[in-house]
């Protein structure tokens, strides 16, 4: 099969996967496991996974210039990202979580700016403050417990700043993609992502009565693992050897789409008018980011 289908089937499975997760996650905690403690989880199983797989690669050698640069995309990508969307989420709702994962590109966007004196266009300029915008709407959206959600602004304000810390490491792993494989990549970094997360999400972790869970728990559990974790940032890294992050950065659209259908489907959540307008927000204003410029 041509490597773009597959790359293109890589981003469209990846993010397939986000998409249930907002859900199926949510419904584990707190009662299974601890936010904290489920980060640890999802470390510690993909880095054995990716450990795992790697025997069966030819080993790899990473550059000593390098090793900066991949230090930088695990404290955001494996540490921080993972931290700030699983407790985010805990005291949010899947929906909210799946509208506002797609201010990524935007984030992106600005990163570059910032750091790679990417020009923002006024069309592009317009369609930042939209999407922060509707960000803002889910912000400041009170709190509902019936839906399991104990601290919505609080929960939205942890995956906002996961969205920018998501963004941040696309930019940072993407150069490393063309070096190394992804197993490489992911071996290493989710290695490092236990030794970050270890103090933090160690106590929640070894709380859990792991004798003791249900069927229901074990298979959510089980697909933060190795679905979410291990599957999604394999397809995603993949996808980024082929296709440019641009491409592969369209398909978090279809995030919000699939958890919005899966929360309601399964009576974990539901729309609202603020949740409407909110998605409308974002979805334009990442469709106006991700424009390409005129050139004459």
């Amino acid at each position: 099969m041509d490597k773009r289908v597959l790359a293109l089937l890589a981003a469209f499975g990846a993010t397939t996967i986000y998409g249930f997760n907002h859900t199926i996650a949510k419904v584990v905690m707190p009662e299974y496991i601890g936010a904290f403690g489920l980060v640890m989880l999802r470390v510690v199983g993909a880095a054995a996974l990716f450990w795992i797989v790697s025997f069966f690669y030819p080993s790899e050698k990473i550059e000593r210039k390098d090793l900066f640069r991949i230090a930088c995309a695990t404290v955001f990508g494996m540490c921080i990202n993972m931290l700030m969307f699983i407790k985010g989420l805990s005291l949010s709702t899947p929906i909210n979580s799946s509208v506002i994962v797609t201010l990524t590109p935007i984030m992106v966007m600005i990163l570059s700016a910032i750091f790679l004196k990417e020009k923002i266009t006024t069309k592009k300029g317009f369609g930042i403050l939209m999407g922060f915008g509707g960000a803002i709407l889910l912000i400041l959206q009170g709190s509902n417990d019936i839906l399991n959600a104990p601290n919505i602004p609080l929960g939205n304000i942890m995956m906002f700043v996961n969205a920018i810390c998501f963004g941040t490491y696309l930019i940072l792993v993407k150069p490393m993609t063309k070096k190394y494989t992804t197993i490489t990549l992911m071996k290493w970094m989710f290695l490092g992502g236990v030794l970050l997360n270890l103090p933090i999400t160690f106590s929640e972790f070894t709380a859990v009565a792991w004798t003791s869970l249900p069927f229901e728990a074990i298979w959510r559990m089980a697909f933060v693992v190795v679905g979410t974790t291990f599957f999604a940032y394999l397809f995603n890294v993949y996808a980024l050897r082929t296709l440019s992050p641009t491409t592969v950065g369209a398909f978090v659209y279809l995030q919000p789409l699939m958890g919005i259908l899966f929360a309601t489907y399964t009576g974990n959540d539901q729309m609202d008018l603020i949740k409407s307008l909110a998605t409308v927000l974002v979805f334009v204003g990442v469709y106006l980011v991700t424009q390409k410029n005129k050139t004459a």
